[in-house]
């Protein structure tokens, strides 16, 4: 998995950890919804049933395979 050294260093936080690779890449593959920001960068959503149901948000960079953040999400709307 190609990843950002900004995102290599929010692995580190305690939040974050439990965040599985395979995880980041179901959302990468198979996203329930996606949006480009303005910046060119994208983000995708899914729900990940091993982690209790929650929604897991990726951003990748332009490239569409570069991930630069990933986190659990609350309030998520579809």
């Amino acid at each position: 998995m190609k990843c950002t050294a900004y995102f290599t260093a929010m692995r580190a936080r305690p939040d974050r950890r439990a965040i599985e690779e395979t995880w980041i890449a179901h959302v990468v593959a198979k996203p329930e919804r996606e949006e480009i920001q303005a910046d060119g960068r994208i983000r995708r959503w899914a729900r990940i049933e091993d982690a209790e149901g929650r929604v897991l948000r990726v951003v990748l960079l332009p490239d569409g395979e570069t991930v630069h953040n990933a986190f659990f999400v609350r309030g998520y709307k579809p």
